[in-house]
């Protein structure tokens, strides 16, 4: 395996940072939708590596090796020697269609000799959820399925996704990767705290939630937020929802908000918020939230040692939103584990897919950094 880095900004246009001539089969790119025109970007990339499946989407933010950027585009073109690849899309009206999307995607990429699933979807009309239950009921529970929701920053206007085709709003597109070679190493990890009391879900529709306790949840969320709530839905990715079920503790996932309802007194989540879950707020503690990046990165890290080896990380905009001017340091607690010489790029997200770290069964994620290691032997 061999990987060309590439990058473009504003005053400098696209840069390589490799001199190896490669021959990829797939490009990766995660871009900036106000700063770059997301089809030229395609159009860029596809003339650059003609021969390649190029996968990419809209983001919150760029991860280019260890630095968090702003306004660009981060690239990276990968040559497989043993694996063989597949790519696959489909398109999505609202979110109730995403269950069936996800089946969609599965039956595409479906085969015996399967090895992982890589997949970026539209992060305001899909519900992720959803999305992973459709994947994994066709592909199993035991291949491994990473990737995220693409971004708008904080605006929640609009997100694109392509495959093989200028990026798109709807759109939900994976890589399938194939052969015995490839080897692929994962984690997902938070870092938030726990604050208030916890509720119960008591009436909820997917990925809406109506009410906590009996009462209207979007007035509960605005008690606690105080002045913050004058920024909904922007202010909720600094205060997100940890759920799970009323008898397993161990099997909390966080979500966050994208959207808002003031006439049902409803918020719209990335995934699911079933009834009868137990709810709870969080909010963000600085070294936690370092600290739990650097643990993804242990949990990914065994496939990191083989020679040939590439990571991506799929960060939550509201871990962005939140640290500020100290969110490079995640990235580079990140580094400290898998080290300074694996080529990683990344995102930051409306939602992260990644297995469980408890259960090992394939979530939809909120407020985590997600790593995937994809490694040849």
């Amino acid at each position: 395996m061999r990987v060309q880095r590439c990058s473009w900004t504003k005053n400098n246009g696209w840069q390589e940072y490799s001199d190896a001539s490669i021959q990829p089969q797939l490009v990766l790119y995660f871009a900036d939708p106000h700063m770059v025109v997301p089809s030229e970007c395609y159009n860029s990339l596809s003339k650059r590596y003609p021969e390649a499946h190029v996968l990419g989407c809209t983001t919150g933010g760029e991860i280019f090796d260890n630095e968090v950027r702003d306004d660009s585009v981060a690239a990276m073109a990968i040559e497989f020697e043993k694996t063989t690849i597949r790519p696959a899309s489909t398109n999505v009206g609202e979110a109730v269609d995403s269950y069936e999307a996800g089946r969609s995607l599965g039956q595409a990429l479906q085969g015996d000799d399967l090895k992982s699933v890589f997949v970026l979807s539209d992060g305001t009309l899909v519900n992720g959820s959803d999305l992973v239950r459709g994947l994994t009921d066709i592909i199993g529970k035991d291949i491994p399925l990473t990737g995220g929701l693409a971004g708008d920053g904080d605006r929640f206007e609009a997100t694109m996704v392509g495959a093989d085709n200028e990026p798109c709003k709807g759109q939900i597109s994976a890589i399938g990767l194939y052969g015995s070679s490839l080897k692929v190493g994962h984690g997902s990890v938070g870092g938030w705290d726990d604050f208030g009391p916890e509720r119960v879900v008591t009436r909820s529709k997917g990925n809406v939630l109506y009410e906590l306790d009996g009462k209207p949840a979007l007035d509960l969320y605005k008690k606690y937020l105080g002045e913050e709530a004058e920024k909904l839905p922007g202010s909720a990715l600094l205060f997100p929802l940890k759920v799970r079920p009323a008898d397993d503790p161990s099997s909390d996932v966080v979500r966050t908000i994208v959207g808002i309802d003031e006439a049902d007194k409803s918020m719209v989540f990335a995934g699911d918020v079933p009834e009868g879950y137990v709810a709870q707020l969080m909010r963000g503690n600085f070294e936690n939230l370092i600290d739990g990046a650097a643990q993804a990165a242990k949990l990914a890290a065994p496939t990191a040692e083989v020679s040939g080896s590439f990571a991506v990380l799929v960060s939550c905009i509201g871990r962005k939103l939140l640290m500020g001017q100290r969110i490079d340091e995640e990235v580079e607690a990140v580094t400290d584990v898998l080290g300074d010489d694996l080529p990683m790029l990344g995102f930051y997200s409306y939602g992260e897919i990644s297995p469980h770290v408890a259960s090992g069964m394939c979530e939809m994620h909120n407020q985590t950094m997600t790593i995937t290691v994809f490694s040849e032997i």
